[in-house]
């Protein structure tokens, strides 16, 4: 059963204290879109002044919406397309501060300021992102990143 926490001490220890979290909760289940929904629904109680926390998962070449928290959103993103298609073709972490000044954006919500998109990565190959909009802007840190980019190595053990 889960039980929500107080999360105390440094960001770092929070979000170590997070993963903690997120490997309990999927440990023993192996069916991916419950791993992915309980993941989305972590995030969304954890971090705060966010708007959206979910995935988006490669199908046939495009990146297909996938289990997450907020507002509808858009269904699929081209690969190379906007925060979420760049990380995926760069196979690195996109971390930014006005989503208003990178050439692209698709905005799904018009209230989203800011962003961040780490690619799941398993043997060498994209198997999606996790996507996190905030209302305001430059709200995501290099710390941010940093926790964010252990959690998705703690769930891409369980997926």
């Amino acid at each position: 059963m889960f039980t929500q926490t107080d999360y105390s001490g440094t960001r770092a220890e929070q979000y170590s204290m997070l993963g903690k979290q997120l490997d309990a909760l999927l440990t023993g289940e192996t069916n991916r879109v419950a791993n992915l929904s309980n993941a989305a629904a972590l995030l969304n109680q954890f971090l705060e002044r966010i708007n959206w926390a979910g995935f988006y998962l490669m199908e046939e070449g495009e990146l297909v919406l996938g289990p997450f928290q907020g507002l509808p959103a858009c269904v699929r993103i081209q690969v190379g397309r906007g925060v979420c298609g760049t990380a995926v073709s760069e196979k690195k972490t996109m971390l930014v501060e006005d989503v208003h000044q990178f050439p692209g954006h698709i905005a799904c919500d018009a209230a989203s300021r800011s962003e961040i998109v780490i690619p799941l990565i398993q043997d060498g190959e994209v198997l999606g992102v996790l996507d996190i909009d905030s209302p305001e802007l430059s709200r995501f840190t290099e710390e941010d990143q940093e926790g964010l980019e252990a959690f998705t190595e703690i769930l891409m053990r369980h997926i």
